[in-house]
């Protein structure tokens, strides 16, 4: 990548995705935030420039300067992004941990971050600005929506389908074949043995609707 990228976020998020970049010698070059209490914050040689609507910033965007969304909450990352694409005309770019195993048979769209030893099967499909957590593993043939979630060390087994917004816990275990419905969300450790409606929130071992 020769573009610097200019990171949204700095918080955890956003701390992940610099030491992502800098693991893979891109060139970060700030972070923008809305609590001003960070503003002026450093990492290393990285600082927290200002807020994430400043024109300043946002105008270096596109041929000079790429961007990536570093926000845990679905809703603000989502108007940040319709932002981006919208008014200034930039897709957010991947941030992929250099110890990531993803197939090269596998799809990935645009705005992720994949953590650290996350593994991507083969003829897997994840879409766009999803947040894969450390040492997850996304199977073979299993498909993830856009804006999904998925906690440290979830694995999603062969063949399911993950559906837009959902959000799974750290540790879940979803069994092979199981699809999971739009908005839906899966407990932390939990175990889902049949299919998820929308919106629905399932947690235990096996799980169930609460």
């Amino acid at each position: 990548m020769e573009n610097p990228v200019l990171i949204f976020g700095a918080g955890d998020l956003g701390v992940q995705a610099l030491d992502i970049f800098k693991r893979n010698n891109v060139l970060v070059y700030g972070l923008l935030d809305d609590h001003k209490e960070l503003h002026g914050k450093e990492f290393g040689d990285v600082s927290v420039l200002g807020n994430t609507d400043d024109a300043g910033f946002l105008s270096i965007l596109g041929s000079k300067c790429e961007a990536f969304v570093a926000i845990g909450e679905r809703s603000v990352r989502e108007r940040l992004v319709e932002t981006l694409t919208d008014e200034y005309k930039t897709m957010p770019i991947n941030a992929i941990h250099d110890s990531a195993l993803i197939s090269e048979m596998a799809t990935i769209g645009h705005g992720n971050l994949i953590g650290a030893r996350v593994t991507v099967g083969a003829k897997s499909k994840i879409g766009h600005h999803c947040l894969v957590q450390t040492a997850a593993v996304v199977d073979t043939w299993a498909q993830v929506g856009d804006y999904v979630t998925i906690g440290a060390g979830a694995i999603i087994n062969d063949r399911v389908k993950v559906g837009d917004g959902v959000f799974i816990g750290s540790g879940a275990i979803i069994v092979a074949g199981i699809e999971i419905g739009k908005n839906a969300r899966i407990g932390a450790g939990s175990v889902v043995v049949e299919n998820v409606p929308a919106k629905a929130t399932y947690f235990g071992n096996p799980a169930r609707k609460i």
